[in-house]
């Protein structure tokens, strides 16, 4: 009988154990391999061209799939000022970006090409201000608040909506000279 509860404990072990190594989780990635910002045509506004178009080159932003970049993306929008002008995305003095048909394009290179060259009537340029890599993290995150990238990536929600206090610490003290009222206490 003995032996039986031994051999369950030892393959209920063994079970778990292997759950737990082959939980597959994400990876972060804190190096994650940029574009190559050389290969961006930063300076072609539309695709309208005379002759035989060339095709494009398709460029894949990993930080599109990495959270942690995503949350820096998200965190570097609001210390950009991005928010000021496009409103946590649903647009203000900027156009909105909660949906994915934009002027300039909504594909990473051309996204990334609006953030470093700056677009006509009001976006300013970010040229040498944000090095290469946080331009393709605002990048992400952009394309992240119009439905563009991963949901298993993007962040789930606001950084102020996070608890400031843990919710366990309950330290509630009577405030001084509390005097519980006769007509409040309970008859006894």
């Amino acid at each position: 009988m003995k032996t039986d509860v031994k051999t369950i404990v030892l393959a209920s072990f063994f079970i778990a154990s292997g759950l737990i190594i082959a939980c597959e989780r994400e990876e972060r990635g804190f190096r994650v391999k940029t574009p190559d910002s050389n290969r961006i045509n930063s300076k072609e506004v539309t695709t309208f061209q005379a002759g035989e178009t060339a095709p494009t080159p398709v460029i894949q932003n990993q930080y599109e799939d990495n959270a942690l970049a995503l949350s820096q993306g998200k965190q570097l929008f609001s210390q950009m000022n991005c928010v000021g002008c496009h409103a946590h995305g649903g647009g203000a003095i900027g156009p909105p970006l909660m949906d994915d048909k934009w002027i300039y394009g909504s594909q990473p290179e051309q996204i990334f090409a609006t953030i470093v060259e700056g677009r006509p009537n009001g976006m300013p340029s970010f040229r040498n201000k944000l090095p290469d890599y946080q331009v393709w993290q605002l990048t992400a995150y952009v394309r992240s608040m119009s439905g563009q990238a991963p949901k298993d990536a993007a962040p789930g929600r606001d950084d102020d909506m996070q608890m400031k206090t843990p919710e366990n610490s309950t330290h509630t003290q009577k405030p001084k000279n509390a005097a519980i009222p006769k007509s409040a206490e309970a008859p006894q």
